[in-house]
Parts: structure tokens; C-alpha cells; sequence
């Protein structure tokens, strides 16, 4: 009985942090499920900190990219960027689109699909203001759905992948050996369906005559911030370090010297960067690590072990095929972290071999492009759109994500499937 009431908690818990009912924030709802679990008996105190324990790197790597994104938005290298953009756009909708497709490529690949939404969204916003479009959504689309299509090129692409490969992490050559192919495939598909689906749209003429924004010292610092964390977390990645530290550090660090140089009162600098943060996502996170932790004490997890092994016993290619669309799904029921937790931890408890491994990465990664709530990406992007003034409901994502989503998983999921037939 205590097996189903955690079920249904869980799932109510999810249900509300997707439909955000009477519009409260997304964190309410998996925190008040968390709090549900306690205060009912049906996990223990020390089982919901172990839980809240497991995304400590998390928690570091989103404090130090909110604080880059915030810092670079106060001091306009936002502004200075999508003017940038606007020029060697040269009034055409689809080089501009062009653009900002392959520009998120390049931020998530080396700084991480979250540090996309969250960094990339606000320059976005400011270029369609720039540019004067009067639909702006088909180009900040991209935010969230390249944040997810590029998230598997490396290892820190994704803090997903941290999650689920855990110890088993392949050194950086042997990653970029699996995964070149089936990320190549998953962003030419994303972006071949996102033309397909805005191709109509694509016809409205974009402004080039903008005017200069000068580039302030404090908006250098925040690009020479953002350019060493790439540079800090690729280092990381390279010894198998965390990359939370390093991200929370050079964030900080970031602050530090804009505080120190800038013209503007001290105080109302920290306090404007520490009222734009998105602080709420961090409870949403524990709260989440905190469902799934209950979800494994109910037997779910040796149910999902007991399954997979016996698939993996039949065919490895089947497995492979199976934990990808199946966490591909999952992850827009339960969020990609999660989920993540859960298809790492079936798959080491069953002592699969990497291949298997390596489609529930594409899965984790690209399954989010369905649903508005599927990644922590999307949720930041969701977060970052509301703040520019911009909405989208979940059934208009939904609609994009079925066009998107589906054949970029099965081309992926195919690339990996030919690499192991070589």
C-alpha cells in the first residue's frame, strides 16, 4: 500500500510542477510532494537528505550560471550581442535563424544545455526587440530545443550525463568515439524540423539598421567569466573532476570583480543580480531528487533491473533501443535528472555493457524536447521567456516537440546502432 501512495505522490507531484495549476511555480509542487512523502512516513528523513545530497553538483553548476547569465544581462553584453547578431544577419530571417541555431550548438556543447537557456535566452529576446519581429517565439524555440539536441557532443554538455554515466564516465576521446555520429544526426534533425515547422514564418524581413551598444567593463568581464568557465569546465571534464565547483566559483568570482569595478552603487548591483536569479529552481531540483529517492526504496528500481536484464539477455541491440525510448518518454513524466538517476542506476545494478549506457544518454538528453517540463533546461528556458515577457503553453510545445523530438531520437538512437555494427 505505502508503494502505491509514493507512486501517486510522485506522480501528482509531477503532474503539478507540468501544469503549474492556479500558475504557482513550478518548485511548489515538487517540494510539496517531497514534503507530502515525510510527512506521511513513507520515506525517512535520512533517505529524503540523501536524496537532497545527490544534487549538490547540480545546485553548484546552476548557482554559478545564473549568476554569469545575470551579471552579463545587468551589464548589457545581451544588448551588445544581439546587435551583433543583427549585423551579420543582414535583414534575412533565415541566417538570423541560422545564427542563433549555431551559436546554442556551440554554448551547450562547451558550457552546458542549461547554461543555454539560461545565457542564451536573454540575448535572444534582445535581438528579436532589435530586429523589431513581431513573432519572436520560432527563434527563441531554439534556446530550448538545440540546449537538448547538442547536450550528448561532450560529457559537459549536459550535467545529465554526469548522472547517468556516474563512474562509468568514458575518458573524453572514447565519448567523442561514441557520440560524434548520433549528436551530428540529432542537430541537423532538430534544427531540419524546426525550418520545417517556422519555415512560413521565416519570411519576415529582420531590421540591420541598429544602433551601437557600447560594450561596458563590466560586460567584458562577464564575457571573459563565461569564456574561462567554458574553459574550466572542459578541464574538468578532462580529469573526471565535479563540474559544480568550478562553474559556482568562476560565477562568483565573476561578481566579485564586476562589483569591484563597476560605476554602479555595490548594493543595488548584488541586490538587482540576487532579485534576477532564478533561486526557485533550486528546491524544484531537490525536490525532484527527493521523488526519486522514495521512488527506489518501493521496488520500482529492481522491477526495472529485473526487465532490462532480461531484454539485454536476449539482444544488446534491443536494449539499447528500449532504455533509449523509454527514458526518452520517461524523462517527460519525471524531468531528465530524475530520470537519469533512475536508467544510471538500473543499468549499473544490472552490470549492462556501455553501448546500453550510452542510448540512455541520447534518451535522457533528447527525450525533454517533447515537453515544456521534460529537462531542467526547458524549465530555466520557461523561466527565462517569462522574465522577456514571452509565453508558451504546454500543448504549443508539445506540438513542435512531436515534430522534433521523435526523428531525432531515432536517427541518433540508428547512428549508435551502426557504430556498434562496425
Amino acid at each position: 500500500m505505502s508503494e502505491q501512495v509514493t507512486l501517486g505522490v510522485a506522480a501528482l507531484a509531477t503532474a503539478g510542477v507540468i501544469l503549474r495549476p492556479f500558475n504557482w511555480p513550478e518548485a511548489i509542487w515538487a517540494v510539496g510532494g517531497a514534503v507530502l512523502l515525510l510527512l506521511f512516513g513513507l520515506i525517512p528523513g535520512s533517505e529524503a537528505l540523501k536524496g537532497i545530497a545527490r544534487g549538490t553538483d547540480v545546485y553548484l553548476f546552476l548557482i554559478g550560471m545564473m549568476l554569469l547569465a545575470e551579471i552579463a544581462r545587468y551589464e548589457g553584453l545581451f544588448d551588445w550581442l544581439a546587435v551583433e547578431a543583427m549585423r551579420h544577419a543582414r535583414g534575412s530571417p533565415i541566417r538570423l535563424f541560422a545564427l542563433i541555431y549555431g551559436v546554442g550548438v556551440v554554448v551547450t556543447v562547451f558550457l552546458s544545455n542549461d547554461a543555454t537557456a539560461v545565457v542564451m535566452t536573454p540575448a535572444v529576446a534582445a535581438s528579436m526587440r532589435a530586429a523589431k519581429v513581431s513573432w519572436p517565439l520560432p527563434y527563441l524555440l531554439i534556446c530550448a530545443l538545440v540546449a537538448n539536441a547538442a547536450s550528448f557532443v561532450l560529457p559537459i554538455s549536459n550535467p545529465a550525463n554526469l548522472v547517468v554515466q556516474g563512474s562509468a564516465m568514458p575518458p573524453l576521446l572514447e565519448w567523442l568515439a561514441i557520440f560524434t555520429l548520433p549528436s551530428l544526426a540529432a542537430i541537423v534533425a532538430t534544427y531540419a524540423a524546426l525550418r520545417l515547422a517556422f519555415g512560413g514564418a521565416l519570411k519576415e524581413p529582420v531590421a540591420s539598421d541598429i544602433a551601437d551598444v557600447a560594450l561596458s567593463r563590466g560586460a567584458v568581464t562577464a564575457a571573459f567569466g563565461i569564456i574561462a568557465t567554458a574553459i574550466g569546465l572542459m578541464v574538468a571534464s578532462a580529469l573526471g573532476s565535479d563540474l559544480g565547483l568550478p562553474t559556482a566559483t568562476a560565477g562568483l568570482a565573476t561578481l566579485l570583480v564586476v562589483t569591484v569595478i563597476g560605476k554602479a552603487s555595490r548594493l543595488a548591483l548584488l541586490r538587482d543580480i540576487g532579485v534576477g536569479v532564478s533561486w526557485g529552481v533550486l528546491p524544484l531540483v531537490a525536490g525532484l531528487f527527493v521523488l526519486v529517492q522514495a521512488l527506489e526504496t518501493t521496488g520500482v528500481l529492481t522491477a526495472l533491473v529485473t526487465a532490462l536484464h532480461d531484454v539485454a539477455q536476449r539482444s544488446a541491440v534491443a536494449a539499447s533501443w528500449t532504455i533509449g525510448l523509454v527514458s526518452a518518454f520517461a524523462c517527460n513524466v519525471t524531468n531528465n535528472l530524475p530520470a537519469g538517476l533512475v536508467a544510471g542506476s538500473t543499468i549499473k545494478a544490472a552490470n549492462l555493457p556501455g553501448n546500453i549506457r550510452a542510448a540512455a544518454v541520447i534518451g535522457i538528453d533528447l527525450g525533454p524536447n517533447l515537453s515544456v517540463t521534460g529537462s531542467l533546461a526547458t524549465i530555466l528556458w520557461l523561466t527565462a521567456l517569462r522574465r522577456e515577457g514571452h509565453r508558451i503553453g504546454a500543448w504549443s510545445f508539445l506540438k513542435i516537440g512531436l515534430i522534433a523530438m521523435p526523428p531525432a531520437l531515432i536517427l541518433a538512437l540508428g547512428a549508435l546502432t551502426l557504430q556498434g555494427m562496425w
